[in-house]
């Protein structure tokens, strides 16, 4: 990674936790080695209490509306069942051009916190309704070098901070 990119990490990085002291909401950091996978993250996973979780990025079929689902790391999801549940045509994964113009992130560092990035709120969350079941919850904070343990009650508080449309389903 070259200094302009490391700065630029910081930068994002620092960004969302200014945000998060703003609101009040405390956390935990785990730094750890750059992962673009839940199959890597999960290396790194053993002393982290709380539910992991893998963050989607999909659009619709024209483009026009996207889509952050956000479940647990052992699920499955069923872009089919999605895409009717949603009344939504064919759904896709969105591009990392597309993942960088809505929510300022990039490949591997896919988080709900990039919400704070869609100031325009054209991104739709998708919650897995057992995620509010979990009393911690972990995500990369903007960037795939580390991951935050933050409460489920303040997760719910970042969520309606942003303003976006959330759809709470069972996944």
């Amino acid at each position: 990674m070259t200094l302009a990119e490391q700065l630029i990490e910081q930068g994002i990085e620092q960004n969302l936790y200014d945000y998060l002291e703003k609101l009040d909401v405390s956390y935990e950091k785990h730094e750890h080695p750059p992962v673009y996978t839940v199959e890597e993250s999960q290396k790194y996973w053993a002393a982290i209490r709380g539910a992991h979780c893998k963050n989607l990025f999909l659009r619709d079929q024209k483009g026009k509306r996207h889509y952050l689902v956000i479940l647990k790391h052992s699920k499955r999801l069923d872009l089919k069942s999605l895409q009717t549940r949603l009344n939504e045509g064919k759904l896709s994964f969105a591009s990392e051009k597309r993942l960088q113009k809505y929510l300022g992130l990039s490949t591997g560092a896919v988080s709900p916190f990039g919400l704070i990035n869609d100031h325009e709120r054209d991104v739709q969350v998708v919650l897995d309704r057992d995620l509010e079941k979990e009393k911690l919850i972990n995500f990369h904070p903007n960037v795939n070098t580390a991951t935050i343990t933050i409460s489920s009650a303040d997760f719910m508080k970042f969520l309606a901070s942003c303003g976006n449309k959330i759809h709470t389903l069972e996944i």
